[in-house]
């Protein structure tokens, strides 16, 4: 087994608070400064709050003065929702208070960090008062089949959870663009959590749910020039209220602007016709396009870029 992610050479970061959290709030109490320093001496990366996990919660909380299409909608049918990358568990601690009993969350992280997730969600969860939905911490190491299989297996089987089908509603991913190293194993744990095994073919595919913060577009941009081969995708836009027409919308922009112009949420879905495309087994092959529209060239999308470039005519 290789060397922790979660704890690269040189490793020094510090915890991360937003103007909303409140260290004195029993919610807030386990992502909060002093809970993030002691578990990122324990967990390393996993114990600290990233930035795009703020937006993530932010587009869970639309504000009164904002219109944008919400990441969950009234369906009659429960949304089964599953998280990879989830750390501390802040986002899949909103996901839940946001959710009713008849849901699910399933919560994934390596190994070794499931239990500072266990502790988090179980002390959040018991301070709701409302009814909330079924919430599970499960062990998933990215490009693992292994992992995604067992959970597969656990959700079709399980006599508790049958009702929720055998299709996600939603796969969340909060901050996870980075290392470059991690990028070829994220993009094939999507590819399996949207394959035919785990979405029949009466269900709609689930939406993805990315928030992203640019921290170097030389390392990342091949994760997204090689997704957007396999997914469609799309950032997330909002209109501003008037406060003295509320009536009246202003002009769309793209949402997370207020956390910076390097800050995206991106909603996709699988391609439908790449479920015929063969994965390629190497990392390399799959980053570099191989198998993407059916041949074995090396090829890119150019969506991310396009999205840069508008991103900069709307702000200038």
């Amino acid at each position: 087994m290789g060397k922790n992610p979660n704890f690269p050479a040189d490793l020094d970061i510090r915890p991360l608070v937003n103007a909303t959290t409140n260290d004195s709030s029993d919610a807030d109490r386990n992502f909060n400064a002093s809970a993030q320093e002691e578990a990122i001496r324990e967990y390393g990366i996993a114990g600290r709050v990233w930035e795009a996990a703020y937006a993530m919660t932010a587009y869970l909380q639309p504000p009164k003065d904002l219109t944008y299409d919400p990441i969950f909608h009234s369906t009659s049918g429960p949304s089964w929702i599953i998280e990879l990358g989830s750390g501390t568990g802040i986002v899949a601690a909103q996901i839940a208070e946001h959710l009713a009993g008849k849901d699910l969350v399933i919560a994934t992280d390596l190994p070794e960090v499931c239990p500072l997730l266990e502790r988090n969600l179980q002390q959040y969860i018991a301070l709701q008062e409302s009814s909330i939905p079924t919430v599970l911490v499960r062990p998933l190491s990215w490009g693992n089949h292994d992992d995604t299989l067992r959970i597969h297996e656990e959700i079709l089987h399980n006599q508790q959870t049958s009702l929720y089908g055998a299709a996600f509603t939603h796969i969340i991913c909060s901050d996870l663009v980075y290392f470059p190293e991690l990028l070829a194993p994220l993009l094939r744990t999507l590819l399996h959590l949207t394959s035919p095994l785990f979405v029949p073919q009466h269900a709609p595919q689930p939406k993805v749910i990315i928030s992203y913060k640019i921290r170097s577009l030389a390392k990342e941009t091949p994760f997204w020039s090689a997704f957007g081969l396999w997914f469609t995708y799309e950032p997330v836009l909002e209109k501003c209220k008037v406060p003295s027409d509320q009536n009246y919308l202003g002009e769309w922009r793209r949402f997370g602007t207020s956390f910076g112009s390097d800050m995206f949420i991106f909603v996709a879905r699988r391609r439908p016709e790449s479920l015929e495309w063969s994965v390629p087994e190497t990392d390399g092959e799959l980053l570099e396009g191989v198998g993407a529209w059916g041949s074995n060239s090396r090829k890119g999308d150019g969506t991310f870029e396009s999205l840069l470039l508008m991103s900069v005519d709307v702000e200038d």
